[in-house]
């Protein structure tokens, strides 16, 4: 027992310093989720600048939160920690999608593939926000093409057949993906119905006054 002083001295320092550790994670996590959201919001207002500057923001602190945890791998991997992460992951994919750019990778984004499939379905979300938005100002290609993407990703996520405690609850969150598909595809397809019906009224219309017109001519002579 002469040395248990010694052990426990020993033990309250290594838990300070995971505690220290702990705190920081948890407010980086916090600071990475902001920008995150800042990023998603810029993007949908087509503010690209904002949103790369914020993404660029969420990065350098994913990154410093993967730095600053290697000594704490059970830290890193909690949960909270991998939410913050997701919530950029998500981002960055949206953001690539919305304006039509390559597809950002885990390597790339430097996330966890559990991580970056749950951003992905996450994702989902902010494409069918974008494809509303777009369908408020009547039917267009970009819808469609925005549309295909969703229709992409839960082609993939369906293929995750993998236990939740290894993708983090991907199987709930693809079940989202699904049913978003599923309701932004009837918006759409109402939208086109719409704009085809329209289109066949207005040439109903120009066809009568066309009618009219040559009628009143005809009468005249």
């Amino acid at each position: 027992m002469d040395h248990l002083p010694e052990i426990v001295e020993r033990i309250h320092q290594a838990l300070e310093a995971r505690t220290r550790a702990r705190d920081e994670a948890l407010a980086q996590a916090r600071v990475l989720t902001r920008h995150a959201a800042h990023a998603i919001r810029a993007i949908h207002r087509l503010e690209r600048e904002v949103a790369h500057e914020q993404l660029e923001a969420a990065r350098q602190i994913a990154a410093r939160l993967k730095a600053d945890l290697a000594g704490f791998p059970d830290l890193y991997y909690a949960g909270y920690t991998q939410d913050a992460i997701k919530e950029f992951a998500e981002a960055s994919i949206a953001c690539a999608l919305i304006e039509n750019q390559p597809l950002p990778s885990p390597e790339e984004l430097e996330v966890e593939c559990a991580t970056y499939l749950n951003g992905l379905a996450e994702a989902a979300g902010e494409l069918r926000r974008r494809i509303l938005d777009i369908l408020r100002q009547g039917y267009s290609p970009e819808a469609e093409r925005l549309l295909a993407c969703m229709d992409d990703i839960y082609d993939t996520l369906v293929t995750m057949d993998y236990p939740d405690a290894v993708t983090n609850g991907l199987r709930r969150q693809t079940d989202v993906a699904r049913s978003l598909l599923e309701r932004t595809r009837g918006d759409l397809t109402i939208s086109m119905r719409e704009e085809h019906l329209e289109k066949v009224l207005r040439q109903a219309v120009d066809q009568l006054e066309n009618s009219r017109g040559n009628h009143a001519n005809d009468s005249r002579l």
